[in-house]
């Protein structure tokens, strides 16, 4: 079976960059580019991936398309731009020889206001993206997603993907409102979903591969099998899971779905929403 992996990341190291990374991450302090990436594709079956932003930095995207015309399993990237940005129409228009270059992303996640997505400029720049053919990543926690939902219904001939299921919180085994607010962003049918980022919002090191299963069940009754597609979200995984891990569990999740199935949640859904 082919399997397309639709979120992963490539970064030299930089504290100032990224200070995301804590203390608590010393696996991710260091550098993760394709070379170290692709052994492990091998291992695992998978044929291409996604490179996805990890840096709000005009250089980001750049970095990620240069990556990819060296290394032909990168089947497309999601880069960063400033969406307010008074020059976006004219960066846009650059861009558009990048044929790898598939659509942008925000770090929503780490925005305090969480309507940030709302800001008339922001709007106005999906618009543009939309317009020009890209489509959008959406990183956001759960208490974010009604904003996205509004979202969705502005742009209903827009194409979003929803990363990480929304990131609700496997760890404590909790749905809170997350459940409720995914169907109803589920109910926009240009809307797909990422079966990604799920180990690091799950206990890192006493998660079991059922504690998934209910938040699985949910995202595929919600968006369906058409929608839904997976990502391993390397090299943050691994504060975790192994690589291998994390595909062993939506293997495990898919046993006795049909084969048609499997292969549009692992293959089809991502050659189809990044057009690869």
């Amino acid at each position: 079976m082919n399997k397309i992996d639709s979120h992963q990341h490539f970064w030299y190291y930089d504290a100032k960059k990224l200070p995301w990374i804590s203390n608590e991450m010393l696996a991710l302090k260091g550098d993760f580019l394709p070379d170290k990436l692709y052994s492990i594709l091998t291992d695992n079956g998978i044929e291409g991936t996604v490179a996805v932003q990890a840096l709000q930095d005009p250089e980001e995207t750049q970095f990620l398309l240069d990556l990819a015309e060296k290394f032909p399993f990168i089947l497309g990237v999601v880069g960063w731009v400033d969406l307010e940005s008074g020059q976006l129409s004219d960066t846009l228009h650059a861009y558009q020889p990048f044929t790898k270059l598939k659509g942008f992303r925000h770090l929503l996640q780490d925005e305090s206001d969480p309507e940030y997505i709302l800001r008339p400029g922001f709007q106005r720049g999906l618009k543009e993206i939309f317009e020009a053919g890209f489509s959008y990543d959406l990183l956001v926690f759960p208490h974010q997603l009604d904003g996205v939902i509004q979202t969705a219904s502005n742009f209903p001939q827009g194409s979003f993907v929803l990363d990480h299921l929304g990131k609700p919180p496997i760890g404590e085994r909790k749905f809170d409102d997350w459940g409720d607010k995914i169907r109803d962003l589920a109910s926009h049918p240009q809307v797909f979903c990422k079966l990604s980022g799920m180990v690091t919002e799950a206990n890192w090191e006493g998660w079991k591969t059922k504690d998934f299963f209910p938040y699985l069940d949910l995202v595929l009754e919600a968006f369906g099998e058409d929608r839904l597609m997976f990502g391993s979200d390397w090299p943050v995984c691994q504060l975790a899971a192994s690589y291998q891990q994390v595909c062993g569990i939506l293997e495990k999740f898919l046993e006795g779905q049909p084969l048609q199935v499997q292969n549009r949640i692992w293959y089809k859904n991502a050659r189809h929403f990044y057009r690869l």
